[in-house]
């Protein structure tokens, strides 16, 4: 069950002190961020991907603010690989707190060039494995735990040309957090989602392969900026986790200076 440690909050800074914190895709961007703001914040860190040198680093820079980190090389498509996972960190730490379901294979492109296995890839690596965590995770936070599952405003563009199949499995994550907060509130598990927009590889690689689309997206954000994965995603997330959010459920919450409109 979720450790019951009392959180100081005697001055109203964020505190996760001794929660133990579970983030897929960690070895870089917005899960990289949520990581190290959550490390930042007292948590103990159990990162999870595919690339162990990249996660490795990520334990570094967490190590290097005075946090205790685990990498786990995770495959979120295979269903021993998740048990493995929750296994690793269940035995190392004790228990789960919180899980951040951040990994995800893009399937990006029209429907006529959209493959059935890109598609397939993307519901394996999105809902699917948000399922199966979620539900691996369970006993663990009862009592206590916090679930964050990672959409996007896809679905909201009004112009949907190119993002259907990653709008439709992102749109899929939402509803699974929804019935997980209706479901498992009364147990004392809170589950929600952000709809995050950050200087991810993901982003930069969609900005430099289409650079006027880019200049003329940046231009439509409301605060001209797209946000930072630490200080802008992670803090927010961290915050969401910690008591003072306690209240916090079934929500979906864009962090995106104002883009989309829910």
């Amino acid at each position: 069950m979720a450790s019951q440690a009392p959180a100081d909050t005697s001055n109203n800074q964020v505190s996760l002190h001794n929660k133990v914190a579970l983030i897929t895709g960690a070895g870089q961007g917005v899960g990289q961020g949520i990581a190290l703001a959550m490390a930042n914040a007292g948590a103990r860190i159990a990162v999870a991907g595919r690339t162990l040198e990249k996660l490795q680093h990520t334990c570094d820079l967490i190590r290097e603010r005075g946090a205790e980190a685990i990498a786990i090389q995770c495959n979120v498509m295979d269903d021993e690989s998740l048990q493995h996972t929750v296994d690793k960190v269940v035995t190392h730490f004790g228990t789960i707190d919180i899980l951040v379901n951040n990994a995800q294979e893009m399937c990006l492109g029209s429907l006529l060039e959209l493959s059935d296995e890109q598609l397939d890839n993307g519901w394996r690596s999105g809902p699917r494995a948000t399922f199966r965590l979620m539900k691996l995770c369970y006993p663990h936070l009862k009592n206590g735990g916090c679930i964050v599952n990672l959409a996007s405003t896809a679905a909201k563009r009004w112009d949907s040309s190119g993002y259907g199949g990653y709008a439709a499995v992102k749109e899929a994550i939402r509803a699974l957090t929804r019935a997980a907060a209706c479901e498992w509130a009364h147990e004392g598990i809170r589950s929600n989602v952000i709809l995050p927009l950050a200087s991810s590889p993901g982003l930069q690689w969609w900005m430099d392969n289409n650079p006027e689309e880019s200049q003329a997206f940046i231009r439509s954000l409301p605060m001209q900026r797209v946000g930072d994965c630490e200080t802008d995603i992670g803090r927010f997330v961290a915050t969401l986790c910690s008591d003072q959010c306690a209240y916090i459920n079934g929500q979906n919450i864009a962090i995106d200076g104002g883009q989309a409109y829910l």
